[in-house]
């Protein structure tokens, strides 16, 4: 619920250019700022009005950096708040691999021309009783609220910061044919020595020789 409100409060920050300005505004008194965030986002709950808080009272260097940095607390958060057997990348590079795999579909999930509304509601409809409810609403939040990236690196980045937020790396192996469990015990073992704790996506390509 705290993901979901800080995404919600990324949207109303990200529409209106006065309010990015004001927030990240470096001689505004910090004092004003949270005057700012109880008055327009009296609605959300304090936990998540705290964090809002804090955030604006960080240094940017722009205001889309703001935006940035929400984004980024609210997908810890959400990955904190999953159950511990829910591989969230795997979801997230599932979804990027039905996407990349047709071209109407990305042109749907990521045109810069479509309703923001209308993007929610077809990840929705693409994603439900797939997904965790966490997935689901990171998700959503990507495709209402790209700030100009492609939806493949929207996906990865999401990924990295869910990995990195549980000490992890995301290798992603390209191969002619799907890898055995013992095959990918064997190769997360190996990556593990130089990188640490990784976890392995598969993509399939039959052209692959070998290797």
């Amino acid at each position: 619920a705290a993901a979901e409100a800080l995404f919600s409060a990324g949207y109303v920050i990200g529409d209106s250019a006065q309010l990015q300005t004001a927030l990240t505004d470096t001689s505004a008194d910090s004092a004003a700022k949270d005057r700012l965030v109880k008055t327009i986002f009296g609605s959300l709950d304090s936990d998540a009005r705290d964090l809002l808080s804090g955030l604006v009272n960080g240094r940017w260097s722009k205001p889309s950096d703001l935006l940035g940095g929400i984004e980024e607390i609210a997908i810890r958060i959400a990955s904190l708040s999953v159950d511990p057997s829910v591989d969230m990348p795997a979801e997230l590079f599932a979804f990027g691999a039905a996407v990349s795999s047709s071209a109407e579909l990305e042109l749907a999930v990521a045109s810069k021309l479509g309703d923001p509304a209308a993007k929610e509601s077809l990840v929705g409809a693409l994603l439900n009783g797939k997904v965790s409810a966490q997935t689901m609403a990171i998700v959503k939040h990507l495709v209402r609220q790209p700030r100009g990236r492609r939806i493949g690196a929207l996906l990865r980045h999401a990924s990295g910061i869910i990995a990195d937020q549980h000490a992890q790396t995301i290798a992603t192996v390209t191969v002619a044919t799907p890898l055995t469990d013992a095959q990918v015990v064997r190769l997360q073992a190996g990556l593990a020595k130089k990188y640490g704790a990784v976890r392995v996506n598969q993509v399939v390509d039959p052209s692959v020789i070998g290797g």
